[in-house]
């Protein structure tokens, strides 16, 4: 009996992870195609290594159980392969009364999702994060950092130790159906498979049409951006401190988050990027910038949430005003103390009515599984992703 070739696009943790997934399985060949010239090239390599409890997912929904699923299958491959993490805590915080609400409505919601949630008065607080100012606040204590560039180096290792192909620099191109084998043609030459995955990230779905799907959402790419505190400032943060969400935008806020390398993230503000890699304000792909701007669930978006949207603008363009935002979080925090870092960009699926897509989003076409939304907290979930999309896949592909 020959053996089932299964293509899996995309470098990133998602991708890797499955990848990793399907080549345990006896008489799978598995062949990772990724058009960077290295691993966690996007947003796997530029976030701020935080696992996730579960905490912010509707009840019921795949984030809410990959995630809570997840955390705990990366811990386990984290002490397995010996990479740097730690189960820390973090705290969510209401700076004002009017925040009390949405505390309560967090508390309910990560109670629902099964996770340990401790209720803080100030003083509490501050016995876990001496400079937090605060009316009330949460404490998760499941939540931790990883070093998730490292957990991609540990997943390559073991597809290696497996015999799969790993193909760095092959962009994909097209695909032509040949009966029941699929032939992706890439800029590295063409790959027959059985079945194929497509976890291409902030390039899904374009990736999608290019194998012939109609994916049902279309990519919005977001910029976030960080600063590091000074060495000087480091202090202020001992492990992670977040805000309250506010109902009426779609990102978690700025927040201030300690890394295995202790170094403490500040950030990431939610700006539209005018590139898929849009890392700068700089960097415009005219293609790219005119398909977000053509697409009418943009639009619709956009006035919907425009308030918000200057205000995420203005925070970009003023280190004072990011900065502002830090100190209702730990007064103590100075502009000075901000030191710009890598930005990262969020693959946000959209559907043409403006509605961003809330859950994961994965959709198949005959023998192709394409991930199309996947952004936080699909790093912490990854391996429980690829635990289902291995499922998706054929036996007899």
């Amino acid at each position: 009996m020959s053996a089932r070739r299964v293509i899996v696009i995309g470098g990133g943790i998602v991708g890797l992870a499955v990848a990793e997934r399907l080549s345990r399985e006896p008489g799978t060949e598995v062949t990772v195609v990724e058009k960077e010239p290295t691993w966690a090239a996007h947003q796997t390599g530029r976030n701020s290594g935080v696992i996730h409890s579960g905490l912010y997912y509707a009840p019921g929904s795949q984030k809410a159980l990959m995630c809570r699923a997840g955390s705990q299958s990366m811990i386990e491959l984290a002490r397995e392969e010996g990479i740097p993490h730690e189960v820390c805590g973090k705290l969510v915080v209401a700076t004002q009364g009017r925040e009390l609400a949405g505390l309560a409505r967090l508390r309910d919601r990560g109670r629902a999702n099964g996770l340990v949630v401790e209720e803080l008065t100030p003083e509490q607080a501050r016995e876990i994060e001496p400079h937090v100012q605060c009316v009330a606040a949460l404490r998760i204590p499941a939540t931790g950092i990883i070093d998730y560039g490292a957990v991609c180096q540990a997943l390559v290792r073991r597809l290696e130790s497996r015999g799969a192909a790993l193909v760095l620099g092959a962009e994909v191109l097209s695909s032509v159906q040949r009966g029941s084998v699929t032939v992706v043609r890439t800029t590295r030459g063409d790959l027959e498979a059985d079945a194929v995955v497509a976890c291409a990230g902030l390039h899904c779905d374009v990736v999608a049409r290019r194998l012939g799907h109609h994916p049902s959402a279309q990519v919005i790419p977001f910029r976030g951006e960080y600063y590091e505190l000074a060495p000087g400032a480091t202090h202020l943060v001992r492990n992670l401190i977040y805000p309250v969400p506010d109902p009426s935008f779609p990102f978690l806020g700025v927040h201030l988050t300690r890394g295995v390398d202790g170094h403490v993230h500040a950030g990431p503000n939610a700006v539209l990027a005018f590139a898929r890699e849009g890392y700068t304000w700089g960097t415009v792909v005219p293609g790219e910038l005119r398909q977000t701007l053509a697409y009418p669930g943009f639009w619709r978006l956009a006035r919907r949430y425009y308030r918000e949207g200057a205000r995420e603008m203005l925070r970009s363009a003023s280190r004072h005003q990011f900065g502002e935002s830090l100190r209702r979080l730990v007064p103590e925090v100075r502009d000075e103390d901000l030191v710009p870092t890598a930005a990262g960009v969020r693959a946000q699926a959209m559907k043409p009515d403006g509605t961003l897509v809330d859950d994961f989003l994965i959709e198949r076409s005959g023998n192709v599984v394409h991930v199309l939304n996947a952004p936080s907290p699909a790093a912490t979930s990854a391996l429980e992703i690829a635990r289902h999309i291995a499922g998706l896949v054929p036996a007899d592909a």
